[in-house]
């Protein structure tokens, strides 16, 4: 196994999550005796797992870290013992605020803290506070931003899905690429500076310049920290922003679905305004007094502690996992250090094309549907994919070893990539798609060039387009597109079959599911 310190892949938390099972892995890899050859002995069903699989949703072995969609991670002992309590007893949840708050930021530096429900929250109670401060008839008008502000400045290497935060407000996003594109940005609409704290260090602007000219024009700055793990003194309210958002459900491992917002008091105390228990715009995004509890011990629990265990920990997963894959010919991992924002060890783990005929699609699917049940990065036509420990328990991480090595060890000998069969037509030309989502419907356009088996061309939706690949097998299709949009993009996989007049099948939309959809070739000087 090499050892390499290096930023860990970009990770999205976009993944499609897919439930599954969990039972004792196979006694044999490819014959090998695995008890005999050293491996520790499977883990027993997990206890409580029963809360799930009583109404058919069986949990799985988490390697993907802590995204939400598979999770996230864990809450710690203390966190479920904190939210138990707290369940049984009424309280005022102004006054529980006002205390949890003071604790929070005295234990992290800060001027002050709430609890949000996660960090997407935090974001959108920072904006609404930016723009409407505590004033209870602002706060109303929302998100109804006539007189208002209602731009919010950007960093081009900030840009990401969760800019929608900021958006749901109906705010202008100004994308800026330059400190002279900033400096000339910042004007009397400005309502916020936004920053992504990972996607800072990329980029030619600043924080600290940044944030002077912002300060000077009494405009907030709010950092984007979701997945980090946060320190102090706070490396971005050290250099002048005003607040800064954490994910309570990630390397925190509070609550899976609280946030924590920090900084300047004024505007933390503003964002509490604009978010529930307040009739605001914020108020569906609620917390009780078990997340809030929760968060408290969390918070506590990681300042007195440290992560200095739990990475040893970690770190030894990965190696057990590493241990038993790499007995499989063909196959090898690389430890990565932490690096940037990311406090944890991550593993790549890879095979030999031509030694491990499968690909990572193919194992991703494999450990899915075996046992146990296995949520990992593995996808697409590759032949590696990265391991994440950070939401793994004791015994998982013997399981997930001896399962990788087993899918792997079973896998064909040769290049798992087959060849095409010859086209039923020629599809280049124009088409008309029509998709046909769970509620509503939409037509698009396909430009398509055809050269052998490859497809690539154009697709134009509803709103956006964007570039498409594909391939065709005999009269099956598969297409690829994104359509960028706000810092993000909309993902399509077509798949489905093909003939000379039209094409039909099912469309994967990612996180938002399926769809189906029909193509038909526009004729020569159709619209």
């Amino acid at each position: 196994m090499k050892r390499v310190t290096e930023e860990p892949a970009a990770l999205s938390r976009r993944d499609v999550f897919r439930i599954g099972g969990m039972a004792t892995a196979a006694g044999m890899i490819a014959g090998v005796d695995v008890a005999g050859a050293g491996f520790p002995p499977a883990a027993v069903a997990v206890e409580g797992a029963d809360v799930y699989t009583r109404i058919g949703v069986r949990p799985f072995i988490n390697l993907t870290g802590t995204l939400t969609i598979n999770g996230g991670a864990l809450s710690l002992p203390e966190v479920r013992d904190a939210a138990h309590q707290a369940a049984g007893h009424a309280v005022n949840l102004d006054e529980l605020m006002e205390r949890v708050g003071a604790r929070i930021a005295e234990l992290m530096g800060s001027e002050g803290a709430i609890v949000t429900a996660g960090a997407a929250a935090a974001l959108t109670h920072a904006t609404a506070a930016s723009i409407a401060g505590a004033d209870p008839e602002l706060i109303q008008q929302l998100p109804d931003l006539t007189g208002l502000k209602d731009e919010v400045i950007i960093p081009r290497e900030s840009r990401n899905v969760y800019d929608q935060a900021f958006r749901t407000l109906g705010v202008r996003m100004v994308e800026v690429n330059s400190p002279a594109e900033f400096h000339a940005a910042l004007g009397p609409r400005t309502a916020m500076v936004a920053v992504l704290g990972t996607g800072e260090a990329r980029g030619s602007l600043r924080l600290e310049e940044m944030a002077a000219a912002a300060r000077k024009a009494g405009v907030p700055v709010v950092v984007d920290a979701a997945a980090e793990l946060p320190q102090r003194p706070n490396p971005y309210l050290s250099r002048g922003a005003d607040l800064v958002a954490y994910s309570g459900g990630k390397v925190i491992r509070g609550p899976q679905c609280a946030g924590l917002l920090l900084g300047r008091k004024d505007l933390v105390w503003a964002a509490f305004m604009n978010s529930a228990p307040h009739h605001a715009f914020g108020r569906m995004m609620k917390v009780g007094k078990e997340e809030i509890m929760g968060m408290l011990a969390a918070v506590e629990t990681l300042m007195a502690q440290g992560i200095e265990e739990d990475y040893r920990r970690w770190r030894s997963w990965l190696e057990e996992i590493s241990d038993a894959v790499t007995r499989v010919p063909g196959v090898r991992t690389e430890m990565h250090d932490p690096a940037g924002a990311s406090p944890f060890p991550t593993m790549t783990l890879e095979w030999d094309r031509e030694r491990v005929g499968i690909t990572a699609g193919e194992v991703y699917t494999q450990l899915m549907d075996g046992d146990p049940r296995i949520q990992s990065h593995a996808g697409g036509d590759g032949y590696s994919f990265r391991v994440r420990p950070t939401a793994l328990r004791p015994g998982d991480s013997a399981l997930a070893g001896r399962r990788i090595a087993d899918v792997l060890q079973k896998a064909p000998r040769g290049d798992a990539r087959k060849t095409l069969a010859p086209p039923v037509a020629d599809l280049t030309g124009r088409w008309e798609v029509d998709v046909e989502y769970t509620r509503g419907k939409a037509r698009h356009r396909l430009f398509l060039d055809m050269t052998g088996n490859r497809l690539e061309g154009t697709h134009v939706g509803r709103r956006f387009e964007g570039a498409l690949t594909g391939t065709i097998d005999g009269d099956r299709v598969r297409m690829r597109s994104s359509l960028p949009f706000e810092g993000t993009g909309v993902g399509f996989t077509f798949e489905g079959r093909a003939g000379e007049g039209g094409m039909q099948g099912e469309v994967n939309l990612g996180e938002y599911g399926k769809a189906n959809w029909t193509a038909r070739r526009l004729k020569t000087g159709e619209a």
